[in-house]
């Protein structure tokens, strides 16, 4: 119990430090900003498996584990969770394009929008780890959940569809929504009656958003680990380290084509653990090698293919 309000403590104080200090001005952050960002994110998240070796070489860990797996068990989920994400930043990069976001504002729908992420992947991860626990047969079940989700990322296109959303539905009865966004808040008052601003409804939509993919990324590191505090630890780094993310990666999208097959061979690789447990146990530093080949191969594809079609098309 220690460990986890230790954590929590200290992830809640990265939050305050974020939103409250280094990003308390409204602003459009720059390509280099949100690199130096980006890269603090992952400094942090990948020195994390140094915490981890040693609370658990010092058994402060849950589970009968040495720090050495431990830590490859952490970064492995890490990376899990991070190659997914970048499918997630996508996704919101649609949604702000629907609804028109000026940039400025997208920071603090993003900070926001991760927050509500933290609170609900934790439930998710809690249940979970209970279901795996107590029923073994549900293994098959996230295996299979994680096929179909290959499977899906690479024959589905994203579209954006608020009229088919049931929670933007039901929030546009609750509430007026505005059609101008003229500032970063919520709510405003129009002639004495609160009305949602798009800004808000971008939120749930990111919110909701996530939940389904949460469906995609909790069974995959269950896969790897069902202890708690490595599968919760190993997601909020992953997402911490996304709002500066979007911002590098949502002016080049069209420069990651390719990356979609790389994650669904990642989530085939994953579900293949889940569903083969009894038969076949890799080794933890060869899943770590092959998540990692895998994610980097994606990215140096992608970016090789799309440079090479862009000079095609520029000599037509």
């Amino acid at each position: 119990m220690l460990l986890w309000s230790i954590f929590l403590l200290f992830i809640l104080a990265l939050l305050a430090l974020d939103l409250g200090v280094f990003n308390r001005e409204v602003h459009v952050p720059t390509t280099r900003e949100a690199l130096k960002w980006t890269s603090l994110w992952a400094v942090v998240g990948l020195g994390f498996s140094l915490v981890v070796w040693y609370l658990y070489n010092h058994h402060w860990g849950q589970r009968d584990l040495t720090g050495t797996d431990a830590a490859l068990k952490y970064l492995s989920g890490y990376l899990v969770e991070l190659s997914l994400s970048m499918d997630n930043v996508f996704v919101m990069a649609l949604i702000f394009k629907y609804f028109k976001i000026p940039t400025q504002f997208q920071h603090r729908v993003l900070f926001w929008g991760i927050l509500g992420a933290l609170v609900f992947r934790g439930l998710m991860i809690g249940v979970g780890v209970y279901l795996l626990e107590h029923f073994q047969w549900m293994m098959y079940i996230f295996g299979a959940i994680l096929v179909y989700s290959a499977w899906k990322m690479v024959t589905s296109n994203e579209e954006i569809d608020p009229n088919r959303n049931p929670v933007i539905k039901y929030a546009k009865k609750l509430f007026p929504v505005t059609n101008t966004i003229n500032s970063e808040a919520f709510f405003v008052r129009r002639r004495h009656i609160l009305a949602a601003t798009p800004l808000f409804i971008a939120l749930l939509m990111i919110e909701t958003t996530d939940v389904l993919f949460a469906f995609d990324s909790i069974p995959a590191i269950l896969a790897i680990t069902t202890d708690p505090f490595l599968v919760f630890s190993s997601n909020v780094f992953a997402i911490l380290g996304l709002r500066s993310l979007y911002f590098v990666l949502a002016s080049m999208m069209d420069r990651f084509e390719y990356l979609k097959y790389s994650l669904a061979i990642i989530l085939f690789f994953v579900a293949a653990k889940m569903l083969l447990h009894n038969y076949w146990v890799p080794a933890e530093w060869l899943s770590l090698v092959v998540i990692f080949v895998l994610l980097f191969g994606g990215i140096v594809i992608s970016l090789y293919q799309t440079r090479k079609e862009n000079k095609l098309e520029s000599a037509e």
